[in-house]
């Protein structure tokens, strides 16, 4: 018998809890982030959607699009408190769930019945969280996660292996796992456009220039996947940014900030019991160009301490600051839980 896995995907969540919260906003274009003209949007309402307004957008730019939407600011501690509520549905189900972000979760389900405890899930999130979630199933994560995002809001899409390949033939290649802007260029210059395209791609010449990444491609085009669903957290982050009111060059404010969010991360590491190995910083300049720098480390830590003094070092010795910065943030991956504590010597 072959896998079933399931993708569980919040829809609009910011957004949708907002409304969830306050009645009088339902079935208004609501936009979370960018309440200044300098801030970046996270998320937005379905109704906020129509008017071209997406997540990452700039405020300024989605103010223009939408010059009468409400504007609201981000409360990540309401939002990660529902979150835990979702997770709280999600264990009724699986013992195997890994989080892919705040609104969304694999879960393999192998050996039961997927479609079945798909819709029970749905319906315990809509009558105990009174949300919607999109729920996408299939034989592995890239189908499932495929599957989950084709009938938003509030689908259920089921992806049969013998209807995979035909599936996917007529579909862009940004649909496949992995392929961004930059990939996504790439390919084009190979006469590679739709995921068809790349079935009928020599797999080896993929590799040659691809290595490793041109091998996935081709495997994912046949809805090929052998990723487990994992548990724990190893590919979770967290992390905290902020997009400054002016472009910032004194160094001193941006440790100050920097050893705020690793005082908040280090916080929320422990209320949750993880411990990280790796901690990047990201900056973005005042011309919207991005850089992130990280550091792994030999053991895995959770102070504020370590944290900090990694994050600091990183920012003061691994960027080349070519303009004010824009936009600070502080991520911690690699999660793990410890099954005795770990601290960290850190010699750097």
């Amino acid at each position: 018998m072959g896998r079933s896995i399931i993708h569980m995907d919040m829809d609009a969540f910011y957004a949708a809890v907002e409304q969830r919260d306050d009645p009088s906003l339902v079935g208004k274009p609501i936009i979370i982030g960018g309440v200044s003209d300098r801030g970046v949007v996270c998320t937005a309402s379905y109704e906020a959607r129509k008017y071209g307004i997406h997540s990452a957008m700039s405020a300024r730019e989605a103010k223009k699009l939408c010059p009468y939407g409400i504007y609201l600011p981000t409360d990540m501690e309401k939002y990660k408190r529902v979150s835990r509520e979702v997770r709280s549905i999600l264990q009724r189900y699986s013992d195997r769930i890994e989080p892919v972000s705040i609104d969304e979760a694999f879960l393999d389900t192998t050996g039961r019945d997927p479609i079945h405890i798909a819709k029970r899930i749905k319906g315990d999130i809509r009558d105990e969280l009174r949300l919607t979630a999109s729920v996408g199933v299939s034989i592995n994560k890239f189908l499932a996660k495929l599957a989950s995002d084709m009938e938003k809001p509030d689908g259920l899409t089921i992806i049969r292996e013998k209807e995979a390949v035909e599936l996917l033939k007529p579909l862009p290649i940004t649909k496949l796992w992995g392929v961004g802007p930059s990939m996504e260029k790439e390919l084009n210059k190979l006469g590679i456009y739709y995921i068809g395209d790349v079935q009928g791609y020599d797999r080896d010449v993929l590799i040659s220039i691809f290595g490793q990444k041109g091998s996935e491609i081709y495997d994912f085009s046949y809805g090929i996947d052998h990723r487990p669903v994992e548990e724990r957290a190893a590919n979770q982050s967290i992390g905290e940014e902020e997009t400054f009111r002016e472009d910032m060059g004194d160094m001193d404010f941006l440790v100050e900030r920097l050893a705020t969010y690793a005082m908040n991360l280090s916080r929320e590491l422990k209320s949750r019991g993880y411990l990280i190995r790796t901690i990047t910083v990201k900056v973005k300049y005042g011309d919207f160009s991005m850089e992130t720098r990280s550091h792994t480390l030999a053991l895995a830590t959770n102070s504020y301490e370590d944290i900090f003094k990694i994050g600091r070092y990183i920012l003061t010795t691994r960027f080349e600051f070519h303009d004010r910065i824009r936009l600070l943030g502080l991520t911690v991956s690699n999660l793990i839980y410890p099954e005795d504590p770990v601290q960290l010597s850190l010699d750097i």
